[in-house]
């Protein structure tokens, strides 16, 4: 038997503020972060477990206070005995009632349940030998549904619903796995459309983003229609008519305004509208999408639990599905939400903009391919070129696709230099 030794946390952050890397219509000058764990045991393998919640500065340090909040309690533990039931892991803290009140299961403390949930499924990986993706699609199906918190999903998705979608794509998975190995997941990316860089800058990574492979790429929007109007007129004289172009307002807009200012837009021929209104109103979404329909609403990258995915899913507000690596609490709740998902037939097309989330959601995506939706059609995992290098195991973008990652563990895993060089101190109170 081995046991939780300790713990520790760094606020982890970067100035992309200085280049507007990352800006967006609500977000003009992110400073990339990470609120970041390792967890450590007294297992003669070493293994470590490392995980973040990611944000964007200001408040990282709130997110770094939750997760000690919530990684004290895992000192001391049998390690072996929290790795064969990771459900029941993640159930003890999303149902302890006292973190609970501060969500409940929503916010930066359920968030902070996913970072310790995460880091515990890198040590499984890691014990395994084995990337997670890879760690996920070998499971049975009883074993994924395990994993799963059906609890207010049932009116949806019941577990031998989840178990029968499970079963149904056991066939194949051998040669999805090969084909995954072989030519990798296709990606889309974001570097061109950051909202604050300049037309010249806009039009040259527009270029690039063809050259590389890329079929599709995204534009933020929302703050200006007549720039929108002007910058999605040059992204697509540069790109040309057969290259997808999608667009992403970051919740910018209320109901009646998305739905006119995407008609104003969709002359450019759009591949979706992202997060067009507040993340959390599934009414509005649900009449944006009809009234802007056959373009696609994505939508869930700020989606705060599965429970919403649920609602999204249930009133058509959704065409797309965004998850995202940390935004949630942990790998189960996004097998959760892949399931649903697969259920309601709506492809998933992962969030990646933001410090180590192409790393971490890679895993979901592959997965689901493998195991649970068997498919790559209108499936596709965001990529920006952004702080790739501060990452052990730095994802592989080649010719528009994510190569399959090998190495073992969940991907959030950072160099201890760049911890080092990046660690944020607060600045006292005057």
């Amino acid at each position: 038997m081995s046991i939780v030794t300790g713990f520790e946390t760094l606020d982890v952050r970067f100035e992309t503020s200085a280049m507007l890397d990352g800006s967006d219509a609500m977000n003009p000058d992110p400073d990339y972060s990470a609120a970041y764990l390792r967890v450590t045991t007294d297992a003669p393998d070493g293994h470590e477990g490392h995980a973040f919640v990611f944000t964007i500065g200001r408040g990282n340090d709130v997110q770094v206070a939750a997760i000690d909040a919530v990684a004290h309690r895992v000192i001391g533990r049998d390690v072996e005995a929290i790795l064969d039931d990771l459900g029941g892991f993640w159930r003890e803290f999303v149902y302890d009632s006292q973190l609970r009140w501060l969500g409940p299961e929503k916010g930066v403390m359920h968030m902070a349940i996913g970072a310790v949930v995460n880091a515990f499924w890198d040590i499984k990986a890691k014990r395994a030998g084995l990337p997670l993706w890879q760690l996920l699609s070998r499971m049975t199906p009883e074993q994924i549904a395990d994993l799963v918190d059906f609890r207010y999903l049932s009116d949806a998705l019941t577990r031998d619903e989840a178990i029968a979608i499970l079963r149904d794509a056991l066939p194949g998975r051998a040669e999805r796995e090969a084909d995954l190995l072989a030519v990798g997941y296709p990606a889309y990316t974001t570097t061109p459309g950051w909202l604050g860089y300049s037309d010249d800058k806009l039009r040259r990574l527009a270029r690039e983003a063809v050259e590389e492979g890329f079929e599709q790429i995204k534009l933020k929007v929302g703050d200006n229609l007549d720039d929108d109007i002007r910058r999605l007129g040059i992204a697509r004289e540069t790109v040309g008519q057969d290259i997808r172009i999608a667009i992403d307002a970051n919740q910018r807009w209320d109901r009646d305004q998305a739905i006119e200012w995407i008609h104003a837009l969709e002359p450019f021929g759009l591949a979706w509208v992202e997060e067009p209104t507040s993340p959390d109103d599934i009414l509005a979404h649900a009449a944006i999408a009809a009234a802007i329909a056959p373009v696609p609403v994505a939508t869930g990258e700020h989606g705060m639990s599965r429970v919403l995915f649920k609602q999204l899913l249930q009133a058509r507000a959704a065409s797309i599905v965004q998850i995202d690596s940390t935004r949630v609490a942990g790998v189960n709740e996004n097998i959760a939400i892949l399931l649903l998902a697969a259920k309601f037939g709506v492809p998933v097309c992962p969030h990646a903009g933001g410090v180590g989330l192409c790393e971490a959601v890679q895993h979901f995506s592959m997965f689901d391919f493998v195991a649970v939706s068997g498919s790559q059609d209108g499936r596709m995992i965001e990529y920006t070129k952004h702080l790739h290098e501060h990452f052990v195991s730095p994802v592989d973008v080649t010719g528009g696709r994510y190569r399959a990652p090998l190495t073992p563990g969940i991907g959030m895993e950072m160099h201890e230099a760049s911890l080092a060089a990046h660690t944020f101190a607060v600045p006292a109170a005057v």
